[in-house]
């Protein structure tokens, strides 16, 4: 007859407690960051390349076709693009209050590429120093100046560089960071103690080679390690 233990086997509770709400709106948070953070920088990039401004300078009795790209016009939204993508990828790389300094540039460098595509999207200033250059004439000027709507999606991708550092300082003290090791009991990992077998020379030359003492036997003196 076999032998029935009345006492109930162990229960994990690690295993059978739902996920927390806080660590699933962390891990929410971090992939939605991620995403609004790098599509929003590859919108200022690509779009501060294409054409924002086009206008027409006069040669003579001839007009000369002329088009301004958004680095030509304003340089700021591009470059803060390259900073916003650099503190998104700090932002997991510290922590305490400098996470929230690094999420606050993030947040900031979004704003300012906004504004900057906004503001700097006439491309009238551009255009006359190209038609200056083109003319060999410093007093030309652009005539009939229009405008394309990359200035404004260079901003709509600003925007989500924002919303990523908006992000970041809502709940940035809940991520991650890069390389951390946790352990259960915060305890450093103790080396585990080969053990040796004293009629094996092998076994004894190894021991010493790992500093170890081979007269000891480990599973006796607890307080038997590596030698010092």
């Amino acid at each position: 007859m076999g032998y029935v233990s009345a006492v109930p086997p162990p229960r994990n509770d690690a295993a059978s407690e739902p996920e927390a709400p806080d660590s699933r709106s962390a891990r929410r948070s971090v992939a939605v960051a991620l995403l609004l953070g790098a599509l929003g920088a590859t919108v200022v990039l690509l779009a501060s390349g294409r054409t924002w401004a086009r206008g027409t300078a006069a040669i003579g009795g001839d007009s000369l076709q002329l088009a301004a790209d958004g680095r030509a016009v304003t340089g700021l939204p591009a470059a803060l693009a390259i900073v916003g993508l650099a503190a998104l990828v700090a932002v997991f790389a510290v922590r305490g209050k400098s996470r929230l300094l690094v999420s606050g540039l993030l947040a900031l460098s979004g704003l300012g590429a906004v504004l900057s595509a906004l503001l700097g999207s006439d491309g009238r200033r551009a255009l006359d120093a190209q038609a200056a250059r083109s003319t060999a004439d410093s007093a030309a000027h652009v005539a009939g100046l229009t405008q394309t709507t990359w200035p404004y999606v260079t901003a709509a991708g600003a925007v989500l560089i924002l919303a990523a550092g908006l992000l970041a300082l809502r709940f940035g003290r809940s991520w991650p960071s890069m390389g951390g090791r946790y352990e259960r009991d915060g305890s450093p990992r103790q080396r585990a103690v080969a053990a040796v077998d004293p009629d094996r020379p092998e076994d004894l030359w190894k021991a010493l080679d790992r500093g170890e003492d081979p007269t000891t036997d480990p599973t006796t003196d607890p307080t038997a390690g590596p030698a010092r």
